[in-house]
């Protein structure tokens, strides 16, 4: 009989106690895959509690998919070894543990870590997926086991598809997207189908490891300062590059949108030569919390100029490792004489999982979930730095998965300012993250600091606001004479 410490006292439900424990007990292996739970009968009678409270337990770990009922047997653990999603639910916690790193002392250096990437992993349908996954196997399935289609198989084009034009207004057919194990390998696949681009420009600040990809594959860089409408074009016209990588619908790491002008000139700078492109990074456009969706740039291109990049890191889990990279027509051949011959990066095994996570509603629905998630944590910090009296001004509130923080007047060295903040905030066990992390050349600009909520809990960021108050309120940011 399992052994359960009840607190009748809790503020806790008995139900959801009995429930936590048993799933915590699956979950560390101490509850194997068969093992045969107490009847609700015989458990209610072990625990003194109604066998009421049992079944809300017990139907909780069901619908869950942590156990599973056989008729006229009873209740048995259920297989947890095929959920990969699982793992990367361990893998968040691990990086956290490894965040909260002990010093000499034997203090943790950030107990709370506004981090900006990962995302809640709390609220994924596991037992969906882990549905999924058992049909996808027990099918016999043999095709899955083969190479399959170097783009990515046909269903999940599909899926990706309907779904890019829903959302994005992104239009394209199947034979145009190319599915493949990150943005990273987008990039990479890009440099063998675009041979003739050697130049390009790139937001600054921007995503610095696309800054890194690029060059390290040889290109000529060339950074370009933004204003309030996007990229200055009169600083793009002149650098002389032949291919742009911009964050149209939402800046990275500003949080601004690309204005309607700005994104005509953009278009027409593309379709002035033969050779020029537009790479759209569309990284976080499911998460808006004001206003209607923004249309992605690719939806508003009639020159045939842009190539569209997604992924699914921010609205499932960054484990997944799936993104997808929509082509202009004329780039089809391209690719299949230069680059066709490379196998999909992604296992025929996941792209079903994934194909039948969209075609059964169950993104949609966990979508349309992680956004009023994500809306009541933006909503709760957004009210905390104001409450606070933290003396900055914020921006970015509009969408995404972090706010910034713009401390005091523009100055040349912002980034001192920044590595001060950041120490004074770690004084209080509290990480955040300087703008100049993603500066490919600094610029004169108010210092900034970056915070995301994603992962956090609400009584974290507001402990964590707290703490920030603490750090900041009175500290001197002009640099002494």
């Amino acid at each position: 009989m399992l052994t359960i410490s009840i607190d009748p006292k809790s503020r806790e439900p008995i139900y959801e106690q009995i429930y936590k424990y048993i799933r915590e007990e699956i979950k560390q292996g101490n509850l194997s895959c068969g093992t045969k739970l107490p009847s609700s009968r015989g458990l209610s009678s072990h625990l003194e509690v109604s066998r009421n409270t049992i079944d809300m337990a017990y139907g909780q770990l069901l619908s869950e998919g942590y156990i599973e009922s056989v008729p006229k047997k009873g209740y048995f653990v259920c297989a947890s070894d095929t959920l990969y999603l699982e793992g990367i639910h361990i893998e968040n916690n691990a990086r956290e543990d490894e965040d909260e790193s002990i010093d000499p002392t034997g203090e943790p250096e950030c107990q709370i870590d506004f981090s900006l990437s990962g995302v809640d992993m709390d609220y994924f349908p596991y037992d969906k997926w882990r549905k999924i996954m058992r049909d996808c196997l027990m099918d016999d399935n043999k095709e899955l086991f083969l190479s399959g289609n170097h783009q990515g198989d046909s269903s999940l084009r599909k899926a990706v598809q309907n779904y890019l034009h829903q959302s994005r207004g992104v239009q394209c057919r199947i034979s145009q997207i190319i599915i493949g194990a990150g943005s990273d390998y987008m990039l990479l696949l890009l440099s063998r189908i675009l041979e003739g681009v050697q130049h390009v420009a790139m937001e600054n600040p921007a995503y610095k490891q696309a800054y890194t990809i690029f060059e390290s594959l040889g290109y000529q860089m060339t950074p370009i300062s933004l204003d309030d409408q996007g990229i200055r074009m009169d600083l793009l016209e002149a650098s002389g590059a032949n291919m742009v990588y911009v964050t149209p619908s939402h800046q990275f790491p500003f949080g601004t949108v690309m204005s309607a002008t700005r994104k005509g000139q953009l278009l027409a700078w593309a379709a002035k030569e033969q050779n020029r492109y537009i790479i759209e990074d569309d990284y976080d456009s499911e998460f808006r919390y004001f206003g209607k969706p923004i249309p992605s740039l690719q939806s508003q291109d009639p020159f045939d100029k842009v190539i569209y990049i997604g992924t699914l890191s921010k609205a499932i889990a960054p484990g997944i490792r799936m993104s997808y990279m929509v082509l202009p027509e004329h780039l089809i051949e391209v690719y299949q004489k230069k680059a066709a011959f490379y196998f999909s990066t992604v296992s025929r095994i996941d792209q079903n999982v994934i194909s039948q996570f969209f075609l059964q509603g169950h993104f949609e629905r966990h979508l349309n979930r992680m956004r009023k998630v994500y809306k009541t944590k933006h909503d709760m910090l957004l009210q905390q730095l104001k409450s606070a009296g933290i003396p900055a001004q914020i921006s970015g509130e509009s969408a995404g998965l972090h706010l910034l923080l713009e401390f005091g007047e523009q100055v040349k060295e912002a980034d001192r300012v920044e590595k001060k903040l950041l120490e004074a905030a770690k004084k209080e066990g509290v990480k955040v993250y300087a703008l100049s992390d993603f500066y490919i050349r600094e610029e004169e600009r108010k210092p900034t600091i970056l915070i995301g909520f994603a992962r956090l809990k609400e009584e974290q960021i507001v402990n964590g606001v707290e703490r920030l108050k603490r750090a900041w309120q009175n500290m001197p940011l002009q640099e002494e004479d």
